[in-house]
């Protein structure tokens, strides 16, 4: 019966060996210089210049919620392509519903200026 577990337990030791081994040669091998440069806070090229809690703007996560309901649809999308013949014309209408979903909150948001940058 455990011998049914042991590609399992394998598959852990070979995971863990490959995420520890990696950190444990850099941390003793590495040369640890530190100096100024190196420990300072650094951001896009920029050096700090204001607080890190800042309010962002809320077209931030509008386009970000906009991302995530577009990336959802494509995942949905490649699964329904695939087995387009089973499903028949019940699954294609169904389809055209949820991508006519879609589209009304698309122009919704198109409308709305959620889309616009200035």
């Amino acid at each position: 019966m455990l011998e049914n577990y042991f590609p399992v337990l394998l598959f852990i030791c070979v995971g863990l060996a490959v995420g520890v081994i990696p950190l444990a040669l850099g941390r003793f091998a590495a040369p640890h210089r530190p100096d100024d440069a190196k420990l300072s806070p650094y951001e896009c090229g920029f050096e700090a210049f204001e607080d890190a809690r800042m309010q962002f703007d809320v077209r931030y996560y509008l386009v970000a919620i906009l991302f995530i309901l577009f990336d959802l649809e494509i995942a949905f999308l490649f699964p329904w392509a695939i087995v387009l013949k089973e499903i028949g014309t019940f699954g294609f209408f169904s389809m055209m519903l949820f991508l006519g979903i879609l589209v009304v909150g698309f122009i919704y948001e198109w409308k709305k200026g959620a889309l616009e940058w200035e």
